[in-house]
């Protein structure tokens, strides 16, 4: 049922909580997740390869990707999800051929973090990322039981 202005009762109406795990870089502007109530969709904010003090470690993209996903796990874990939660996964790469050719390492890396499972994904070539020394960054959507 809707009120006089046409919008839902508040009982209907979802709401989102944010979570910003202590062990990733403090936020600036972002959530590193948000959780809907009325369903439990998460939306996992862009993570880079940024250390607890918000500093970029890893000389390559492999090493990048290792702790990006990382990053993106933890804020995942904190909300309660797991790797097979993913339903969603976008890589921003500012060097999409070095992500090809990384790409076996890659998916040896993606096994040992978050095993078999794989969600929807998509790589897109970027000019540059917030960060100047990141090389790659991951967001995704997550959809827990």
């Amino acid at each position: 049922m809707s009120e006089p202005s046409g919008r839902p009762e508040a009982a209907t109406r979802p709401s989102l909580r944010r979570t910003n795990p202590p062990e990733l870089s403090p936020p600036t502007g972002f959530s590193h997740a948000v959780t809907a109530t009325g369903g439990r969709l998460v939306f996992l904010a862009g993570q880079t390869a940024l250390d607890g003090a918000g500093a970029v470690v890893g000389a390559t993209l492999p090493d990048q990707f290792r702790r990006a996903l990382a990053n993106l796990l933890t804020a995942l874990a904190a909300v309660g999800g797991t790797p097979a939660d993913l339903a969603r996964l976008t890589v921003h790469t500012t060097d999409v051929a070095a992500y090809r050719a990384s790409a076996p390492e890659l998916g040896r890396i993606w096994r040992e973090l978050a095993g078999r499972d794989y969600p929807a994904m998509a790589v897109i070539g970027v000019v540059r990322l917030w960060d100047e020394a990141a090389m790659v960054e991951l967001d995704g959507i997550a959809v827990l039981p």
